[in-house]
């Protein structure tokens, strides 16, 4: 069915289950291949791509709402979801419907809230719904064209994801249960978009006492086997409501 007969076959129900002009926008990052990426959508008979985003049932929270949203366009549970702003801008969404009815329930003005998410990209599976033709990951460097403010969106979400990095720990969202060092770096480098100083790095994740080292290493390459670590989720979930002593 085209977007504008489903959309207009759905507006009674959307105005009946949700909150009137509030909507959820979530910026879902990935780190896949040294990369980091970001989960987007494609409505039908559409060439934009946007953010996976919703409406607040009226029974919800805005975290329970983000929640449900991603559940179906992912199928990931327990998802680390972070509020980091608002966007007000007149005619955000308006414009977008502007050849549809003015009864339209997506018509209306709505205020957007965004929420940034930090998945493993192997818990992940994008999924589509009756409304989008695609969902994927794209590397954060080379992004599409986006729908309304979807790019201003996506935009300030990452500039909190990096002024974060200074007081909070970033990873057990985002890296394998089991990381080395070096891949630990790489995920900073990428997010801070910036290189490193390999010795400063290691002396300053230590320092922070969150990370366990496994006995083992990890085998295979000409080089020396790299030594393995994990995050100790006691130690990082009291990082996160402490903060950190020392930024990037």
């Amino acid at each position: 069915m085209q977007l504008k007969k489903l959309l207009e076959k759905k507006s009674a129900e959307a105005k009946r289950i949700y909150l009137p002009h509030i909507s959820v926008d979530c910026v879902v990052f990935g780190f896949h291949g040294g990369m980091l990426k970001v989960l987007l959508t494609k409505l039908k008979d559409q060439e934009l791509w946007g953010l996976p985003g919703g409406y607040m049932l009226k029974t919800e929270n805005v975290h329970e709402a983000a929640s449900r949203i991603l559940k179906e366009r992912t199928g990931a549970e327990n998802i680390y979801l972070q509020e980091f702003g608002t966007f007000t801008s007149l005619n955000r969404s308006e414009g977008f419907f502007k050849d549809y009815p003015d009864s339209l329930w997506n018509k209306q003005r709505f205020i957007s809230i965004g929420m940034f998410a930090l998945v493993d990209y192997e818990d992940v599976t994008p999924i589509t719904d009756d409304f989008s033709a695609a969902c994927e990951w794209k590397d954060i460097s080379d992004l599409p064209p986006f729908m309304m403010d979807h790019r201003e969106i996506t935009d300030k979400a990452l500039l909190t994801l990096r002024k974060e990095l200074n007081y909070k720990p970033i990873g057990y969202n985002l890296l394998p249960a089991e990381f080395t060092m070096p891949e630990l770096q790489r995920l900073y480098e990428t997010i801070l978009n910036k290189k490193l100083n390999r010795g400063n790095f290691y002396r300053k994740m230590i320092s922070y006492d969150i990370l366990d080292q496994f006995e083992e290493t990890r085998k295979g390459g000409a080089h020396r086997s790299p030594n393995l670590y994990c995050f100790n989720v006691k130690k990082y979930q009291q990082a996160l409501k402490d903060g950190l002593k020392e930024g990037w």
